[in-house]
């Protein structure tokens, strides 16, 4: 398996629009982060979690030519609001692409790009995607192209998020709150990218010290921040970390 951060940014990017701290006018590529997602290779799958707003220019800089299916973690738009660039894959294969999501996440992505689900077009002048419906629960298992994934629910904020493990790699973007069942489901794992936005408190995400106590929970043997805000320099965050936690950066391959 190959694990890509694609970004690793939070909601607003970095830099900021119009901010000037020392991360957002730092010329070290490590403080450029664009929105969250993640580009997973596995027995012949690439699976893409989240289409990001950055999407287009995170698979050209990357040289993805190939997405089999998409996994969404929730609607929020920094996490969906590329879903048009999904148009390249259907034009690249020929194919409708498959997308997994909870009913909630699929119901909104419906209503906001309603043409993106009607049938295949002729000549691919939108996307063209085949939603597939998570069963709504604390922990669900299924399959997606031949590929066992378990789904766990994560709280954000007054919403939840699904985390997603493939295997020994875990995801889990968006959240300030795990159960003692998200903790089973994530029991074991080799590689977890785990939601820490800053130091300070959040309404709805991680704050560094949660995320390593969470991650002294898990133990896994490689644990990678992402979803950071410009709170964080790269090199600054990296020094203060324990053995085995690094923060990410975009572009950041890992394999397993």
């Amino acid at each position: 398996m190959r694990v890509t951060m694609l970004g690793c940014g939070s909601s607003t990017g970095v830099p900021v629009i119009g901010c000037h701290c020392p991360v957002c006018t730092s010329n070290d590529p490590k403080n450029k982060r664009s929105r969250v997602s993640v580009w997973v290779e596995t027995d012949g799958v690439n699976f893409l979690i989240d289409s990001s707003p950055d999407l287009r220019q995170q698979a050209l800089s990357q040289g993805i030519s190939r997405v089999d299916a998409v996994l969404y973690t929730h609607d929020h738009a920094d996490h969906t609001n590329g879903l048009d660039d999904l148009r390249a894959f259907n034009m690249l294969t020929d194919e409708t692409v498959p997308v997994y999501a909870n009913a909630p996440t699929l119901q909104l992505l419906q209503q906001r790009f309603p043409y993106a689900f009607l049938p295949k077009p002729r000549g691919w002048y939108r996307p063209a995607l085949t939603p597939h419906a998570i069963a709504e629960a604390p922990i669900q298992r299924f399959t997606a192209l031949s590929i066992p994934i378990t789904a766990f629910e994560q709280q954000h904020g007054k919403s939840k998020t699904l985390g997603y493990r493939i295997g020994d790699f875990a995801y889990s973007t968006d959240t300030d709150g795990l159960s003692d069942i998200a903790f089973e489901a994530l029991s074991g794992v080799q590689l977890w990218l785990v939601d820490c936005l800053r130091y300070g408190h959040s309404h709805s995400h991680s704050n560094l010290a949660q995320t390593l106590a969470w991650i002294g929970r898990v133990r896994p043997r490689l644990a990678i921040l992402t979803h950071m805000a410009h709170d964080f320099d790269y090199h600054t965050l990296s020094a203060e970390l324990p053995a085995g936690v690094m923060a990410g950066y975009d572009g950041m391959i890992i394999d397993l």
